[in-house]
């Protein structure tokens, strides 16, 4: 007989459940520490510093962007470039292109692609720029030759996190949907694979009837079909699961059009509008979120150790948050280092 789901979270509370996109064995965010002496030292430096993102206009990237300038500001590194591909592969390899015309020390970057960014990448490693990634690696590139590390959430844990928050608020039984991304994207995988792996081990009374992957670029509006599908075919259908926050943005609006205000959503990343849903209780049961803010901190820290001339590890996690109706005020100053906006405030009822 499998534990509670409570129980079950509490037992991996702060633990890193994941493996980077090599198979390499995660290390905490804790071996990116610095010395004063090693801050010095990179103060001294003067280097410079680009942010090369995916994209850059939802809470989950611009907490990252904060949480780096936050850290390249104490260390001394002026950032000179922050640029936003907005999913284009071609986009960022202009970017990356326009961006060493600067010389950057260090560029920090989440590939939006890991086959098609690839080239653009390697040559700037060997122009001499300190890479750190973000959640993916692009193909062909080597830990501690071509970049220093890739840092991201436990994403696998994030998976696994939703999972225990879905089967707790069903009972532990029930007929469930999946909403999953249906691109080669490393970390979205890892989702996937963590939130199905333990249903399917866990909690036998609870059934995935039906999985649907989405592609984008609407990610709401192709979640809502994807849950008007569901829900239309299965009257019994008491959850549906989505990759991240957007995607479970549509599936709320699925499950008002069809007058399904008790269907158990759970979702990864604490986004405002889920936010709200949690503060109402309403629809969205929990969520596993990762701690954006803090992984920009230690992208920064990594890439001052490479500047002194350390090897740091290939692959630094930071432990998914479990966030419910009852913390998510609290989580959600854990996850940006700041006050819940007024309206997830407002939305709060005991």
């Amino acid at each position: 007989m499998s534990a509670s789901a409570d129980e079950a979270l509490a037992k991996i509370k702060g633990q890193v459940l994941s493996k980077g996109p090599g198979g390499e064995e995660p290390s905490p965010a804790s071996v990116a520490d610095l010395t004063d002496e090693e801050v010095a030292q990179v103060k001294e430096m003067g280097a410079t510093a680009a942010i090369v993102m995916h994209y850059g206009g939802n809470d989950w990237a611009n907490a990252q962007i904060a949480g780096l300038k936050s850290e390249f500001e104490r260390l001394g590194v002026e950032v000179i470039a922050t640029t936003d591909a907005n999913f284009k592969p071609d986009k960022q390899v202009s970017d990356l292109e326009t961006v060493m015309t600067r010389d950057p020390d260090v560029i920090v970057s989440i590939p939006t692609d890991p086959v098609a960014t690839a080239s653009a990448y390697k040559e700037a490693a060997e122009a001499g720029a300190k890479l750190v990634f973000m959640d993916n690696v692009p193909q062909g590139l080597t830990a501690g030759k071509d970049y220093v590390s890739v840092v991201s959430a436990d994403n696998f844990g994030n998976g696994v996190v939703s999972a225990h928050l879905m089967a707790k608020a069903l009972g532990g039984k029930g007929k469930i949907g999946m909403i999953f991304h249906e691109a080669d994207f490393f970390v979205t995988q890892q989702r996937y694979q963590g939130f199905k792996d333990t249903i399917e081990a866990e909690y036998p009374d609870i059934e995935i009837v039906e999985e649907k992957g989405i592609a984008g670029p609407d990610f709401a509006g192709d979640a809502q079909g994807a849950a008007n599908a569901m829900l239309s075919k299965y009257a019994d259908l008491s959850g549906i699961w989505a990759v991240w926050d957007v995607p479970a943005e549509g599936v709320m609006a699925a499950a008002r059009a069809a007058g399904r205000t008790d269907l158990k959503i759970a979702t990864e990343d604490l986004g405002k509008n889920v936010a709200i849903a949690l503060a109402k209780n309403q629809l969205i049961v929990g969520l596993g979120a990762q701690v954006p803010f803090d992984q920009g901190v230690t992208e920064a820290r990594l890439a001052a150790q490479a500047l002194l001339g350390k090897t740091p590890p290939p692959y630094v996690a930071l432990s998914a948050v479990p966030v419910e109706h009852d913390n998510v005020l609290e989580a959600w100053e854990q996850v940006y280092h700041e006050d819940a906006p007024e309206d997830v405030k407002d939305s709060f009822k005991k």
